[in-house]
Protein backbone atom coordinates (compact mmCIF):
# COMPACT_ATOMS: atom_id res chain seq x y z
CA UNK A 1 0.00 0.00 0.00
CA UNK A 2 1.16 3.33 -0.67
CA UNK A 3 0.26 5.59 1.51
CA UNK A 4 0.86 8.96 -0.95
CA UNK A 5 -2.12 7.35 -3.19
CA UNK A 6 -4.32 6.39 0.08
CA UNK A 7 -3.56 10.33 1.01
CA UNK A 8 -4.40 11.40 -2.61
CA UNK A 9 -7.62 9.25 -3.01
CA UNK A 10 -9.13 10.64 0.84
CA UNK A 11 -8.49 13.83 -0.16
CA UNK A 12 -10.85 13.84 -3.36
CA UNK A 13 -13.39 12.75 -0.98
CA UNK A 14 -14.41 16.47 -0.16
CA UNK A 15 -17.95 16.54 -0.68
CA UNK A 16 -17.44 18.85 -4.33
CA UNK A 17 -17.76 16.01 -7.08
CA UNK A 18 -19.48 12.54 -6.28
CA UNK A 19 -18.18 11.56 -9.86
CA UNK A 20 -14.09 12.26 -8.61
CA UNK A 21 -15.42 11.18 -4.69
CA UNK A 22 -16.65 7.93 -6.41
CA UNK A 23 -13.63 7.00 -8.37
CA UNK A 24 -11.47 7.51 -5.12
CA UNK A 25 -13.34 4.83 -3.30
CA UNK A 26 -12.95 2.04 -6.24
CA UNK A 27 -8.98 3.38 -6.26
CA UNK A 28 -9.05 2.54 -2.30
CA UNK A 29 -10.51 -0.62 -2.92
CA UNK A 30 -8.07 -1.55 -5.46
CA UNK A 31 -5.22 -0.79 -2.86
CA UNK A 32 -7.10 -2.98 -0.18
CA UNK A 33 -7.04 -0.32 2.26
CA UNK A 34 -9.78 -0.27 5.18
CA UNK A 35 -12.06 2.17 4.14
CA UNK A 36 -13.93 2.60 7.17
CA UNK A 37 -11.36 2.88 9.26
CA UNK A 38 -9.87 5.52 6.81
CA UNK A 39 -13.13 7.41 6.82
CA UNK A 40 -13.23 7.44 10.84
CA UNK A 41 -10.06 8.91 10.68
CA UNK A 42 -10.48 11.42 8.34
CA UNK A 43 -14.01 12.30 9.92
CA UNK A 44 -12.13 12.95 13.22
CA UNK A 45 -10.05 15.20 12.26
CA UNK A 46 -12.01 17.12 9.51
CA UNK A 47 -12.70 20.81 10.02
CA UNK A 48 -15.17 21.45 6.98
CA UNK A 49 -18.62 19.79 7.09
CA UNK A 50 -18.56 18.67 3.15
CA UNK A 51 -15.46 16.22 4.27
CA UNK A 52 -16.92 15.27 6.78
CA UNK A 53 -20.39 14.41 5.03
CA UNK A 54 -18.36 12.88 2.31
CA UNK A 55 -16.67 10.36 5.21
CA UNK A 56 -20.22 9.11 6.41
CA UNK A 57 -21.72 9.22 2.88
CA UNK A 58 -19.00 6.97 1.57
CA UNK A 59 -19.18 4.76 4.57
CA UNK A 60 -22.87 3.89 3.82
CA UNK A 61 -22.12 0.95 1.69
CA UNK A 62 -19.90 -0.68 4.47
CA UNK A 63 -22.56 -0.18 7.41
CA UNK A 64 -23.68 -3.52 7.50
CA UNK A 65 -20.49 -5.42 7.97
CA UNK A 66 -17.83 -3.03 9.52
CA UNK A 67 -17.79 -1.63 12.63
CA UNK A 68 -15.46 1.44 11.61
CA UNK A 69 -18.65 2.31 9.78
CA UNK A 70 -21.32 2.21 12.79
CA UNK A 71 -19.04 3.77 14.91
CA UNK A 72 -18.48 7.06 12.19
CA UNK A 73 -22.19 6.87 12.58
CA UNK A 74 -22.48 6.78 15.81
CA UNK A 75 -20.18 9.82 16.63
CA UNK A 76 -21.43 11.88 13.38
CA UNK A 77 -24.74 11.88 15.00
CA UNK A 78 -23.38 14.49 17.46
CA UNK A 79 -21.96 16.37 14.71
CA UNK A 80 -22.76 20.34 14.04
CA UNK A 81 -23.72 20.16 10.70
CA UNK A 82 -27.16 19.04 9.70
CA UNK A 83 -26.33 17.37 6.75
CA UNK A 84 -23.91 15.02 8.20
CA UNK A 85 -26.19 13.94 11.42
CA UNK A 86 -28.79 13.50 8.46
CA UNK A 87 -26.52 10.96 6.62
CA UNK A 88 -25.37 9.41 9.87
CA UNK A 89 -29.25 8.60 10.63
CA UNK A 90 -29.01 7.02 7.16
CA UNK A 91 -25.91 5.01 7.86
CA UNK A 92 -27.63 3.80 10.99
CA UNK A 93 -30.82 2.64 9.21
CA UNK A 94 -28.48 0.47 6.46
CA UNK A 95 -26.58 -0.96 9.64
CA UNK A 96 -29.14 -2.24 11.22
CA UNK A 97 -27.81 -2.64 14.99
CA UNK A 98 -30.50 -2.48 17.44
CA UNK A 99 -28.34 -0.45 19.40
CA UNK A 100 -27.95 2.44 17.74
CA UNK A 101 -31.35 3.84 18.77
CA UNK A 102 -30.60 5.24 22.53
CA UNK A 103 -27.82 6.92 20.66
CA UNK A 104 -30.32 8.54 18.34
CA UNK A 105 -33.33 8.71 20.65
CA UNK A 106 -30.59 11.72 22.04
CA UNK A 107 -31.23 13.50 18.52
CA UNK A 108 -35.13 13.41 19.29
CA UNK A 109 -34.56 16.94 20.97
CA UNK A 110 -32.72 18.79 17.98
CA UNK A 111 -35.45 20.42 15.90
CA UNK A 112 -33.54 20.31 12.31
CA UNK A 113 -32.54 16.07 12.75
CA UNK A 114 -35.53 14.91 14.80
CA UNK A 115 -37.46 13.41 11.83
CA UNK A 116 -34.37 11.83 10.61
CA UNK A 117 -34.05 10.12 13.87
CA UNK A 118 -37.56 9.78 14.13
CA UNK A 119 -37.25 7.92 10.78
CA UNK A 120 -33.95 5.92 11.87
CA UNK A 121 -36.35 4.48 14.53
CA UNK A 122 -38.75 3.69 12.50
CA UNK A 123 -36.47 1.81 10.50
CA UNK A 124 -34.46 0.22 12.77
CA UNK A 125 -37.47 -1.17 15.17
CA UNK A 126 -39.26 -2.64 11.96
CA UNK A 127 -35.58 -3.93 10.41
CA UNK A 128 -36.18 -2.10 7.37
CA UNK A 129 -33.83 0.00 6.14
CA UNK A 130 -36.10 1.29 3.81
CA UNK A 131 -38.07 3.18 6.10
CA UNK A 132 -35.58 5.96 6.38
CA UNK A 133 -36.93 6.69 3.05
CA UNK A 134 -39.92 5.52 2.72
CA UNK A 135 -41.46 7.60 5.90
CA UNK A 136 -45.04 6.48 4.93
CA UNK A 137 -44.30 2.87 4.89
CA UNK A 138 -46.10 2.75 1.06
CA UNK A 139 -43.50 0.51 -0.48
CA UNK A 140 -43.17 2.61 -3.52
CA UNK A 141 -39.85 4.19 -1.74
CA UNK A 142 -36.08 1.93 -0.93
CA UNK A 143 -33.45 2.91 0.07
CA UNK A 144 -30.91 1.60 -2.35
CA UNK A 145 -27.42 0.69 -1.07
CA UNK A 146 -24.28 -0.54 -3.59
CA UNK A 147 -22.09 -2.81 -1.19
CA UNK A 148 -19.42 -2.62 -3.47
CA UNK A 149 -15.88 -4.73 -2.11
CA UNK A 150 -15.75 -5.26 0.87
Amino acid sequence: MNSEEVSKYLGQLDGRTLREENDAIVKLEELGVDIPSLLLKKYKISRRWLDRASCVYHCIRYAKTNEYAYQLGISALQDKSKTVRHRACMLLSVAQKQEAVEHLENLLFDEASKNDAIAAIDALRNHNQDYFVDRQHSGKVTLKIDQGAR
